[in-house]
């Protein structure tokens, strides 16, 4: 017996998510944070975790967590937080839940895959609503197909992912009004585009959202949460898989976070870099970059595969988006001296007939 005479089909034909061998690497394809924690807070860090009782399950909401997240992330006061091993995780979740035979999910297009892999793996219907050609979001042709498709569900990255863009509030908040269903704000670059509709969860009975502390600097610990209303939480922690974030997890974002003022100061030194580099890099022949709010730039290339290549042979690793994007590379805001290396093999790269 074969897989591929007992594996769905949709699934044999996916490919699984691509993460590329880094060791070595410049790293400037993820959208991580550059910069590590302080040398203190790393020594008071590994003193707590070796403390943990590994042998013990996690508690399983992560309830000391959740309450630390609602004060130091302004949740309004009502809500209820759902933690996830990442913000993947809450996306899976949702899909799940909301995925009954015939719904349809509905995103801008191009954006992160996740979304359109999870609609797959569900058995969702996909309905991606293309883009404009800057990249901007046409709310009037988003809600006119959402007005035909009627999705249960709707995810907005805001700003977007591989984009940058962060679309007007008042479109998204057209969305909303306008949506059949559920309404997903994923935040991811919360921090660095510095606005949300956080505070807006009270107004809106269909608006979820989701963040993730990987784009923060802790990448590494896999934490997301969702902020919604009670009755929704109920309802997906019904399908969240059983103690999904771990002691670890739990220990490390307790920690951190109640010295969020570190991460923060390390964003603000990634906001005030992005508009140096973005300018260094669109000055260069051939890289157009398009705006961006957030720790990364899409920039178009002549070439996107040979460029990609060229820049790997120089110890630099970004994203090829091809064929999502033709000739587009995704590339993130690094430290000082990360963006010095992108930006010297950049030249070196677009100075080759």
């Amino acid at each position: 017996m074969t897989p591929q005479k007992l594996v769905r089909p949709e699934i044999l034909a996916l490919r699984a998510y691509h993460v590329a061998e880094a060791g070595g690497m410049v790293k400037l394809d993820a959208m991580e944070n550059p910069y590590p924690l302080p040398p203190a807070m790393q020594r008071e860090l590994a003193e707590v975790l070796s403390r943990i009782e590994l042998n013990r399950y996690p508690e399983p909401t992560g309830r000391e967590l959740r309450a630390l997240i609602a004060r130091k992330m302004d949740v309004p006061q009502g809500m209820e937080l759902l933690l996830g091993n990442g913000s993947d995780d809450l996306i899976q979740i949702v899909t799940l839940a909301l995925a009954r035979p015939g719904a349809a999910m509905m995103y801008p297009s191009p954006t992160f895959v996740m979304y359109s892999m999870n609609a797959t793996f569900m058995g969702m219907r996909a309905v991606p609503v293309p883009l404009r050609e800057d990249f901007s979001f046409d709310a009037e042709a988003f809600i006119e197909r959402m007005t035909a498709e009627q999705p249960a569900l709707v995810f907005l990255a805001y700003p977007n992912n591989p984009t940058g863009v962060l679309y007007p509030e008042a479109d998204v908040e057209r969305v909303i009004r306008a949506a059949p269903g559920v309404v997903v704000i994923d935040e991811a670059y919360h921090v660095f585009a510095r606005k949300t509709f956080m505070p807006r969860l009270r107004e809106f009975p269909n608006l979820l959202v989701v963040r993730t502390v990987s784009k923060l600097g802790l990448a590494g610990i896999r934490l997301g949460y969702m902020a919604a209303r009670p009755e929704w939480i109920r309802e997906f922690n019904k399908v969240r898989q059983a103690y999904n974030v771990n002691v670890l997890t739990q220990a490390a974002a307790l920690f951190v976070l109640e010295r969020l003022d570190v991460l923060e100061e390390q964003a603000a030194r990634i906001r005030s870099d992005r508009a140096a580099l973005g300018q260094a890099i669109a000055g260069l022949p051939g890289t157009p970059v398009f705006p961006s709010e957030a720790n990364f730039f899409l920039v178009r290339v002549r070439d996107a595969d040979r460029t990609y290549e060229a820049l790997k042979r120089r110890n630099v690793l970004v994203r090829n988006l091809h064929p999502a994007l033709e000739n587009c590379l995704r590339i993130n805001v690094g430290s000082p001296d990360e963006n010095r290396i992108l930006l010297a093999a950049l030249r070196d790269v677009t100075g080759l007939k």
